[in-house]
């Protein structure tokens, strides 16, 4: 059974998944950091760069977004021979367009968009321009996809797409017809709502926080869910409802004043999520580095031994580490390339098994992930579709010390680099220089009974004055330069 903990009362919204006493799913949803996936806004061209057959888009945001030539309506909707012609072709500078965000902003980029907005309902994704009708994967039955399929082709009209979501195969064609004319009207609205703005704008804010919890809930089987906030519990009862999931999910209100994820012992594991080593039960441990381009996952057998062969050993930590890793990359919502150097496996069958158990530890994950397979150094590659910042990145920011590389420059090389810097004043009419350092730096420096100081000033025939401070890095600073 899933308990579902959702801390909405407080201003940085929070839910987790709990099954087997272990947190399986983590979302956090913070003021300043909310994602803008699935909001539509209004944009205006700011330029068209023909040799990425891409657009910048003003959309009222901080950055401009980036749109593809191959996520415009226009080009999706032109002949074969068509679309062999270039951005210029479809969009022009200055021209106002609607979009959709399909992934939030990452470090130095903007958010990325496509012109093909998307308007998602309890059983249908309405695309106005489309031009296709699919049907989730997730629906068992390739009968009732097919039929669905052959249903959807039957309602659409002209360039319009939809995809039939996993909620669709419990509901009947009434329904679907219902909420299909029900999207309809709300992207005419839309449209005349751009009609009217002067500049870009946003048309439509997505709840994200509400939206992916009503998706997750999808996956739950049997269970409870608890709740801090009166008013979400009653939006959540009629979620419940919509989904036909009442006698399956039994929802709760916590009114207690101690904070819900306290209360209900998850608030370390959240703690946990944010550690680079997670050790597991047989001692082994995976470490975790995150980078823009990638995250590296490495396993390692730490205190793990054994009882019989290393093979064996090897290949129980290797299955170990593949069920953590997977549970992990979920709760830490990580996305893009991935990388996992298992520890070597000599036999193909070995690897084979740990691809096996990883793709079924994903199943239940609501992103796609794609497993390519080991490299010839043994390292596993997957990627996970990435539309808005980790966990990581979310709730952690830059060190200031280091700048994010986790490492500085030893109190030794912070001596030489002042050394070489005072040498470079020789010959000067410099005859005193002040400099503020650390007790370490300034003790390297100067060497015992300050013979290494003593020497250069004989050298350069200037007088060095040292103020120490305290400072969390080895530093140095030439304050003042001057006559005696």
């Amino acid at each position: 059974m899933v308990k579902i903990i959702v801390n909405y009362a407080t201003s940085e919204k929070r839910y987790v998944f709990i099954e087997s006493k272990k947190v399986t799913k983590l979302f956090v949803d913070q003021p300043i950091q909310q994602s803008l996936v699935g909001n539509i806004y209004l944009g205006i061209v700011t330029k068209v760069l023909p040799g990425m057959n891409a657009a910048f888009i003003d959309i009222g945001e901080e950055k401009q977004g980036f749109l593809h030539r191959d996520k415009l309506a226009s080009f999706i909707q032109a002949s074969k021979d068509n679309q062999q012609k270039p951005i210029s072709s479809f969009v022009h500078q200055g021209e106002r367009i609607v979009v959709q965000v399909e992934k939030d902003p990452t470090g130095t980029k903007g958010p990325r968009l496509t012109g093909v907005p998307e308007l998602q309902g309890e059983n249908l994704i309405y695309m106005p321009h489309g031009g296709f009708v699919a049907t989730s994967q997730k629906i068992d039955s390739s009968l009732k996809r097919d039929e669905l399929k052959a249903f959807g082709e039957s309602l659409v009209e002209q360039q319009e797409g939809l995809i039939f979501r996993t909620n669709s195969a419990k509901a009947n064609t009434a329904e679907i017809e219902v909420e299909l004319s029900e999207l309809r009207q709300k992207y005419k609205l839309l449209q005349k709502e751009a009609i009217l703005c002067r500049g870009p704008q946003l048309l439509e804010r997505k709840d994200l926080f509400l939206s992916q919890l009503a998706d997750d809930l999808n996956t739950v089987s049997e269970g409870e869910l608890w709740v801090d906030e009166l008013s979400l519990k009653q939006e959540l009862a009629k979620i419940l409802s919509q989904k036909r999931l009442e006698g399956k999910i039994s929802l709760h209100f916590y009114h207690e004043k101690e904070n819900i994820f306290s209360a209900m012992a998850v608030a370390n594991e959240v703690e946990k999520a944010l550690k680079r080593v997670v050790w597991l039960d047989s001692g082994a441990c995976i470490v975790f580095d995150e980078t823009e381009a990638l995250t590296v996952i490495d396993v390692n057998s730490g205190k793990f031994v054994g009882k019989t062969n290393r093979e064996r050993t090897v290949h129980q930590v290797n299955i170990e580490a593949a069920v953590e890793a997977a549970r992990q990359i979920t709760l830490r919502d990580l996305g893009g390339m991935i990388l996992i150097d298992f520890i070597d496996m000599k036999h193909d069958s070995e690897r084979d098994s740990i691809i096996n158990v990883l793709e079924k530890a994903l199943k239940k994950d609501s992103k796609k992930t794609r497993i390519i397979g080991f490299t010839e150094l043994g390292i596993l590659q997957l990627t996970r579709r990435k539309t808005k910042p980790s966990f990581s990145e979310t709730l952690h920011q830059k060190c200031t010390t280091c700048g994010g590389t986790g490492r500085v420059y030893s109190a030794e090389s912070v001596a030489f680099q002042l050394e070489r810097e005072l040498w470079e004043y020789r010959n000067t009419d410099c005859e005193v220089i002040e400099v503020t350092t650390t007790e370490a730096v300034y003790g390297l420096f100067s060497c015992e009974q300050a013979i290494h100081l003593e020497r250069l000033e004989e050298t350069t025939g200037i007088k060095i004055r040292f103020s120490c401070v305290e400072n969390c890095k080895p530093f140095y600073e030439i304050t003042k330069l001057g006559s005696l």
